[in-house]
C-alpha cells in the first residue's frame, strides 16, 4: 500500500478534526493532542508519513563451506571480507541494476537502495574474495534469489539465503560422506572365447562297504518307579533278588546320614540302613526298621501314603517324644508298608 492514499485520507481527517476542535473549547488542534502515540492528531501523522523516505534494504550472510558439500553445516562459519554482487535483469535478460558490497566481521552484508526499485528478479552471488577470506575464496557457491520479507509505506526489506564460498580442497576433519564421489565407471565385459564342450570323465564309485557287525545288546535298565500304588514290607527289601529297587539310597548308607542328628544319637553313627532293616524286639529298633522300609517305599512308588520328607520328619518327631510316640509312629509306618490290606507289593525279580 503506497503512502499517497494514506496522506490524502489523513489530510481530510485532519481538516475535520480542526473544525471539531473549533466548535468546542477554544483551543488549537495541536493543544487537543496528548503526548501518547495513539492520540497523535491526524495532521501530525500526515506530516510524519510525508517525511518518510522510501527505500529498499537487502541483507544476507556468506559462509565458508569448508567441506564443499553445498550447504551450511556444523563445520562452516561466517566469513569476513567477501565481496557480494547483486544484479537485476529485465525480461530480456539485460542487466538493469548492479550493486556490490563486502561482508563484515560477522559475514553479513547490507545493501540499501533509494526509492522503491523492483528487486523481484534480482540475484545475489559471491563475486570475489577480498581481504580476510584466507584460503576460503577459491570457488563461489550458486547465486540466490532475493526474497521480499517486509513491506510498509514504500519501505521494502529483502533477504537472501546463505551464500557459500569454498576452499580449494575440503578440510581433513570433514566426514568422508560429504566428499564428492566419482561417477561410477561402467565395467567392461571381456569377450570370452567360445568354450568347446568336453565329455566329463566317468564318476568315481566307491566300493561297497562290508556290513557292520551287530551291536551288542544293551544292559538291562533298572525298573522305573511304579506309577500305581505299591507297598512292600521290610522282608521284601532284604531279599537279594529285589536289590535293584533300592533308589536314592543304598544299603550301605549310614542311618545318621539319612535321618539326621537325632537318629545318630539314638542309633550311633556306624549303623547302616541294611542293619536297620534287621531290627526287632526294641521299640526304637522297630521304629528304625519300619521307618527305613517306609523311606524305600516312598522312593519306589509315587502312590505311597508318605513321601521321603514326611518319613524323615515323622521319624524325628517320634525320637523327640516318648516311647509311646515311638510305638505309634512305628505302627503307622508298618500299616503303610503293608498296604493297609488293600495294596500289594509290585516287585519283579531283578535280572
Amino acid at each position: 500500500m503506497g503512502s499517497q492514499p494514506i496522506k490524502e485520507f489523513l489530510g481530510t481527517y485532519c481538516k475535520f478534526g480542526q473544525r471539531k476542535f473549533q466548535m468546542g473549547t477554544p483551543r488549537t488542534p495541536e493543544s487537543a493532542c496528548s503526548n501518547k502515540l495513539g492520540d497523535l492528531p491526524p495532521c501530525h501523522m500526515t506530516k510524519a508519513i510525508g517525511g518518510t523516505q522510501a527505500d529498499a534494504t537487502v541483507t544476507g550472510t556468506v559462509f565458508c563451506d569448508q567441506c564443499k558439500d553445498g550447504r551450511v553445516s556444523l563445520f562452516d562459519y561466517p566469513i569476513y571480507g567477501i565481496k557480494v554482487t547483486m544484479t537485476c535483469a529485465d525480461a530480456s535478460g539485460q542487466i538493469t541494476m548492479s550493486r556490490e558490497e563486502t561482508t563484515n566481521w560477522f559475514g553479513n552484508y547490507v545493501m540499501k537502495f533509494d526509492g522503491s526499485p523492483d528487486l523481484s528478479n534480482c540475484y545475489a552471488q559471491v563475486s570475489s574474495s577480498g581481504q580476510g577470506s584466507n584460503a576460503c575464496g577459491a570457488a563461489a557457491g550458486p547465486a540466490q534469489k532475493l526474497r521480499l520479507t517486509f513491506r510498509m509505506f514504500d519501505m521494502e526489506f529483502y533477504a537472501v539465503d546463505s551464500l557459500l564460498t569454498e576452499p580449494s580442497a575440503s578440510m581433513s576433519f570433514c566426514p568422508r560422506s560429504v566428499n564428492p564421489v566419482p561417477a561410477p565407471v561402467a565395467p567392461v565385459t571381456p569377450v570370452r572365447p567360445p568354450v568347446t564342450p568336453t565329455t566329463p570323465p566317468p564318476a568315481f564309485r566307491l566300493p561297497r562297504m562290508p556290513p557292520l557287525p551287530p551291536l551288542p545288546p544293551l544292559p538291562p535298565m533298572s525298573p522305573v518307579p511304579i506309577l500305581e500304588a505299591s507297598a512292600c514290607p521290610h522282608q521284601s527289601w532284604t531279599m537279594p533278588e529285589y536289590k535293584c529297587y533300592w533308589r536314592a539310597v543304598s544299603p550301605d548308607m549310614k542311618v545318621a546320614a539319612v535321618f539326621g542328628l537325632l537318629a545318630a544319637r539314638r542309633y550311633g553313627t556306624d549303623m547302616t540302613l541294611w542293619q536297620g532293616l534287621q531290627g526287632r524286639g526294641d521299640p526304637y529298633r522297630t521304629l528304625l526298621r519300619e521307618g527305613t522300609t517306609a523311606l524305600l517305599n516312598s522312593y519306589n512308588s509315587i502312590e505311597f501314603p508318605y513321601n521321603a520328607i514326611s518319613v524323615v520328619t515323622r521319624m524325628n518327631w517320634a525320637l523327640m517324644g516318648s516311647q509311646r510316640s515311638v510305638l505309634l509312629t512305628a505302627l503307622r509306618f508298618m500299616r503303610a508298608n503293608s498296604g493297609y490290606g488293600r495294596v500289594t507289593c509290585k516287585f519283579n525279580t531283578c535280572k
